[in-house]
C-alpha cells in the first residue's frame, strides 16, 4: 500500500482512539462518586467517643414574678390624678389612679334622690300604719267597754225579770241588745286584723323595693369608687403610662402588680424534648455563686418556631433577680449512662440527626453515611448506630454541601 495514503488512515485510529478514551473517562466520572473540595479549616471534626450521657439539658431561663395581679378600668372615666410611678413598690389599698365620670356622678345622684324619695315614702306608710293602729285600739277599747255596760245591764234585767219587776219583753230586747254588740265587737276585730294586715303588706312591699334600690345604689357607688383605682395587693407596679386628662375606656389595661421578691422561671426547650418533660422534674440554677434548686411546675405543650414553654419553680426561697433577667438553667430528664457520643452540634440541625459526613482513614475524604442518634442533652447526641467509637465526623452545618455524597478535605 502506498505510503501516502496509509498515514490519513493512522491518524484517523488514533483519533477514533482518543474520543472512546474521553468517552470512558466522561462515564467513568459520572459513575464514580463526586467530593466537594472542602478546606478542612472550614469544617469542624469531633471524634465518636463513649462517654457518660448526663440526661440534662441546659437552656435560658427568663426570670418572672410568681404572681400578677391585672388592674382593668371598670368604668370610662378621665384620669384626674396618677399617684404613683411606674416600677413602683406599693402596699395592698394604696391608691393608684384616680378617675372621672360625669355620666356616672349625674347618675348616681339620679338613684340617690329617687332612694331618699322611697325612704320618706316608706316612713309615711309606717307614720299611717301606726296612727291606724291607734285608732283601732281605741275603737275596740270603745267596743270593748260598751260590750261589757250591756252585759252587766242584761245581767241586772235578768235579776229584775226572775223578781217579777221586769216584762219578758223588756229583757229579750236587752238580751238582743247584748248579741248585737257582741257581734259588733267581733266585727270591728276582725275587719281591724284585715286593715292591719293589709297595710303591713303594702309596707313590706315598699320595703323590699327600698331594700332593692338600696342595693343599687350601693352597686353604683361601688361602681362610682372603683374609679378610685387601688392597690388588691403589696407588689411593684408595672406597665403604669396613664397621664393626666386621658380618656380610659372600661376595660382599659391600667397596670400590674408583680410580687415581690418571688419569681419563677420561663424556660423554652426544643419541641425534641416535648414528651419527656412532665411536670415534677428537677432542675437546678447556679446563681451568685450558690447553687438553688427547682422543679417543672407547669407545661405550655403550644409549640411555637420549634419551642415550648416550661414554668419552673423554686424549691425554696429564691436569689434576688430582676424580671426579664435571662439564666442559664440545667434540667435533669434521667439518669446517667454510658454511650456513644457525638457533639450536638449543626450538622443535626441540617440533618435531623439522619445521617452525616464520616471521614475515611486517611482522613482526607468524608463520605455520607446513614446514622441513628437518640437523645440530645448537655451539648451531646447519643449514637444508637452507623458509628464506631474513635471514627471521625464532620459536625459542622452542612448548608453548603448539603447535596454532596463526599467531601475532599484540603
Amino acid at each position: 500500500m502506498d505510503r501516502r495514503v496509509a498515514a490519513p488512515r493512522r491518524y484517523r485510529l488514533i483519533a477514533m482512539g482518543v474520543v472512546v478514551a474521553l468517552a470512558m473517562a466522561v462515564a467513568l466520572v459520572r459513575v464514580w462518586p463526586r467530593g466537594v473540595p472542602v478546606a478542612l479549616a472550614d469544617v469542624e471534626i469531633a471524634v465518636a467517643k463513649t462517654g457518660p450521657f448526663r440526661d440534662v439539658v441546659v437552656g435560658r431561663a427568663t426570670a418572672q414574678p410568681l404572681q400578677s395581679v391585672l388592674l382593668d378600668a371598670t368604668e370610662d372615666g378621665r384620669v384626674e390624678q396618677v399617684l404613683v410611678k411606674d416600677g413602683a413598690r406599693v402596699e395592698a389599698g394604696q391608691l393608684l389612679v384616680v378617675l372621672s365620670s360625669t355620666q356616672r356622678a349625674q347618675e348616681l345622684m339620679a338613684r340617690s334622690a329617687e332612694a331618699a324619695q322611697q325612704t320618706a315614702n316608706l316612713a309615711t306608710f309606717r307614720a299611717g300604719l301606726m296612727q291606724a293602729q291607734a285608732q283601732l285600739r281605741r275603737e275596740l277599747t270603745q267596743g270593748q267597754f260598751e260590750l261589757e255596760r250591756v252585759r252587766r245591764l242584761h245581767e241586772r234585767n235578768r235579776e229584775l225579770a226572775a223578781t217579777g219587776f221586769l216584762s219578758p219583753s223588756a229583757l229579750e230586747d236587752s238580751a238582743d241588745k247584748l248579741a248585737m254588740t257582741e257581734r259588733l265587737v267581733a266585727q270591728a276585730r276582725h275587719d281591724s286584723r284585715e286593715e292591719l294586715a293589709t297595710r303591713q303588706q303594702s309596707i313590706e312591699a315598699m320595703q323590699r323595693a327600698v331594700t332593692d334600690l338600696d342595693k343599687r345604689l350601693a352597686a353604683m357607688r361601688a361602681a362610682s369608687e372603683g374609679l378610685a383605682v387601688r392597690a388588691p395587693v403589696a407588689g411593684r407596679v408595672t406597665g403604669l403610662t396613664l397621664q393626666v386628662g386621658e380618656s380610659v375606656r372600661a376595660s382599659t389595661r391600667i397596670a400590674r402588680l408583680d410580687s415581690l421578691g418571688r419569681f419563677k422561671l420561663d424556660l423554652r426547650l426544643d419541641e425534641f424534648h416535648l414528651a419527656r418533660v412532665h411536670e415534677g422534674l428537677a432542675a437546678a440554677l447556679t446563681h451568685d455563686g450558690r447553687d438553688h434548686a427547682l422543679h417543672v411546675a407547669r407545661i405550655d405543650p403550644l409549640v411555637k418556631d420549634g419551642r415550648f414553654s416550661v414554668e419552673l419553680a423554686f424549691d425554696a426561697d429564691p436569689p434576688a433577680l430582676q424580671v426579664g433577667q435571662g439564666l442559664g438553667v440545667r434540667l435533669t430528664l434521667g439518669h446517667t449512662q454510658q454511650a456513644l457520643l457525638l457533639p450536638d452540634a449543626g450538622f443535626y440541625t441540617d440533618t435531623g440527626g439522619a445521617w452525616a459526613f464520616v471521614l475515611d482513614a486517611d482522613g482526607r475524604h468524608a463520605r455520607r453515611r446513614p446514622l441513628q442518634l437518640g437523645r440530645r442533652a448537655d451539648g451531646v447526641v447519643e449514637v444508637l448506630g452507623g458509628l464506631q467509637p474513635g471514627e471521625l465526623v464532620v459536625v459542622s452545618p452542612y448548608r453548603a454541601f448539603a447535596g454532596a455524597s463526599a467531601l475532599d478535605l484540603n
